[in-house]
């Protein structure tokens, strides 16, 4: 077995590897770019090598400084993690070269099934069902139109070398098509230093499915169930879920004998995704092989107890398979919600900035992976488990040059419901400030009856919110519990207020008992009869609420106890009152006197301002080009400019028709948020 490993990667990826290899006793060195000088995975390694400015074209994507590091540290193999050069050919050969083992399949397989185009060729030679498509080099964006009517609209523009949703578009018209072969051979150059594209027939109403594979050098191979990663925005996955609400046991084995025989047929060997798209009859098709570990690979671990890491470093260092199909159980469900730096009001566009506060749920360790041992916490056991995998700490960082991910928050139950519930309670608990994220998005899903069904289709963003997501409205039941906690946290801090005041020294009596509640639009009108163990509070039609907490003044996490079930809030101190988060739910509550909310109710309301006639920018990110001219009438829906950010680019097209008035911006500008790049008459 190996003694060193270099970490060909970054973020929380680079931290997974590096803890499965210090449980089996095996010392890491990390690389890093100069912005990543301060990052989680330099901390936790053994060493760490620089390796050149923050762009990856510049530092994690160039073979010869990798190839450099690996030098100067001695290390005997290499994990190259996902993205980067994980499915780089010619990578694995300048580490054969030097006679350093790539933690990841042979040369020849990520030639054959890391390529797109490759890969369906041999799926269909090996009668594989695949989707309709060219496969092809596509020259320019008239032959990408061409093909796109000859297989008919809608139709999937790809990256051959792509991946995570990099150089992925949707067409629906020639206009679209043009458009998106462009975007989508800059990204895929810029991303992955490969420029070609492919175009397939786009399914709609599919669901997405994957089955994990793992290989070893001596002709075994076994498959260890699939994930549903359906839920997607962007065409990246934000949701995943192991084993799919969708599947029965007939299709799960025909999927899974089938990537297995793939994988065979191309000589592979370590762990691999076989990736399908499902209809509603569960006819499955094949997508894609990705010859790497993927970002969803935990909810596997979680329902197998399979290290899947260990097994890659076990593979690479020659030893055959322990596990054998037989052995392979799947035990429970497992659910990953991945955590952006996004903005979910704004079109999950990408956000950056420092982690003032960065505090994720406590983890759990609990089924499969804590009895077999492989769980990496020391946390306790419990009946369901809250596992974190993330490359970020308070204070650090989220850096523009990267992927957005900050974390990815798993959790494991013994049914589906349970794994869903505690999934909601960690959302809850899970403390993020400083920069946008999805969280009260994917809070939003978890809740969701489609989710829940379990009957959710790759649309379901796009269904679900085609005006984009505006936050969460609770129903009453919801309001209700909140409101009734809220008024006995107020009740805390006023007792606080006048403690702190020292103005009389029975101070309890000088907080009042009657309230009025306000949130979401509703006011409640509550009693508050407090005691040692808590507080009753009661409503106007006589219902009433238990409420329970250790919630002291300034806390800015709330776990409560109401009618006997759980409720987590995220606190924020507002004038007469709280910003409450839960459940997806960004609240405004305040709590005032009778007196105080019926004067309140007088007040007029502040009116934003009027921004429809500028172009803001929605991200931090890089002007690209620029589509119009000063005096040019535009029409809605037409492209105005382009804005990179985190490796995507974003066309920011008309809301309606108008005449462009002014232009701040041009191409190389830097700009911030809400920076106005045109104006218009």
């Amino acid at each position: 077995m190996f003694n060193k490993i270099l970490i060909a990667n970054r973020g929380e990826i680079a931290c997974r590897v590096i803890k499965t290899a210090r449980k089996m006793g095996i010392s890491t060195v990390a690389i890093y770019s100069d912005a990543d000088k301060q990052a989680l995975h330099v901390q936790m390694a053994d060493e760490a090598i620089h390796i050149g400015p923050p762009p990856a074209n510049q530092s994690y994507i160039v073979i010869d400084k990798v190839m450099d590091a690996i030098k100067q540290s001695g290390a005997q193999a290499v994990h190259p993690g996902y993205g980067f050069l994980s499915e780089n050919a010619s990578f694995a050969e300048a580490l054969a070269d030097a006679g350093v083992a790539f933690v990841g399949p042979p040369k020849g397989a990520i030639e054959k099934m890391g390529d797109k185009i490759t890969s369906k060729k041999i799926a269909q030679e090996a009668g594989v069902s695949t989707v309709p498509g060219y496969m092809g080099l596509i020259e320019d964006a008239d032959e990408a139109v061409k093909i796109s009517n000859e297989i008919g609209y809608p139709v999937m523009i790809k990256a051959s070398a792509g991946g995570g949703g990099k150089g992925m578009r949707i067409a629906w018209n020639d206009d679209e098509a043009r458009e998106g072969f462009q975007s989508s051979k800059n990204e895929a150059a810029n991303s992955f230093g490969d420029d070609r594209i492919f175009i397939e027939k786009f399914v709609t109403q599919p669901r997405h499915i994957e089955i994990q594979v793992l290989c070893d050098s001596h002709g075994n191979g076994i498959y260890l169930g699939e994930r549903e990663c359906s839920i997607q925005r962007r065409n990246q996955k934000v949701v995943e879920e192991a084993p799919s609400p969708f599947l029965d046991e007939a299709t799960r084995k025909a999927m899974g004998e089938q990537s297995v025989a793939l994988a065979k047929a191309v000589g592979y060997a370590s762990a691999g995704t076989v990736e399908f798209i499902v209809d509603g009859d569960k006819n499955f098709y094949f997508l894609e092989m990705n010859t790497r570990l993927q970002v969803e690979h935990p909810v596997t671990e979680l329902i197998t107890g399979v290290d899947l890491v260990e097994q890659m470093i076990r593979v690479a260092g020659g030893e055959e398979l322990s596990i054998k199909q037989e052995d392979v159980t799947l035990t429970g469900w497992a659910i990953e919600n991945r955590l952006y730096a996004e903005d979910p009001y704004r079109g999950f566009l990408p956000s950056i900035g420092r982690l003032t506060r960065y505090r994720p749920p406590s983890e759990v360790a609990a089924g499969p992976m804590a009895a077999n041992g492989t769980w990496h916490g020391d946390a306790p056991e419990g009946e369901t488990a809250v596992r974190n995998d993330t490359g970020v700490y308070e204070g650090g960082e989220i850096s523009m040059y990267y992927d957005p991910m900050i974390a990815k928050l798993c959790t494991w139950g013994p049914d589906r419901a349970s794994a869903i519930e505690a999934m909601r309670v960690a959302l809850d608990s899970f403390e993020v400030e400083g920069i946008g994220h999805n969280l009260p998005f994917v809070s939003a899903v978890m809740d969701h009856q489609i989710f829940i069904d379990g009957t959710m289709t790759t649309a379901f963003i796009e269904e679900q919110y085609p005006e984009g997501f505006q936050g969460v409205e609770l129903p009453e039941a919801d309001l209700r519990r909140i409101a009734a906690s809220a008024a006995a946290m107020h009740r805390v801090a006023e007792i606080r207020r006048t403690r702190v005041s020292g103005r009389m020294d029975n101070h309890e009596r000088k907080v009042g008992t009657e309230w009025v509640v306000s949130l979401q639009g509703e006011s409640f009108e509550v009693s508050i009869a407090a005691d040692h163990d808590g507080s009753t509070v009661t409503f106007a039609d006589g219902s009433t609420h238990r409420v329970a907490s250790d919630w002291t003044p300034g806390d800015q996490l709330a776990t409560l106890d109401v009618d006997g079930s759980p409720l987590v809030l995220k606190v924020g101190k507002v004038s007469g009152g709280f910003r409450l988060r839960s459940r997806g739910a960004d609240l405004t509550v305040h709590v005032r006197t009778p007196r105080q909310a019926e004067l309140a109710a007088l007040m007029p309301e502040k009116v934003a301002p009027d921004t429809s006639k500028l172009l803001l920018c929605p991200m931090p990110g890089l002007i690209v080009k620029v589509d119009v001219e000063v005096g040019d009438e535009v029409q809605e829906g037409q492209a105005l400019c382009t804005v990179e950010a985190m490796k995507m680019e974003n066309i920011l097209r008309a809301e309606k028709k108008g005449v462009v008035s002014k232009i701040n911006a041009s191409a190389g500008d830097s700009l911030a948020v809400d920076d106005v790049i045109m104006e218009f008459e």
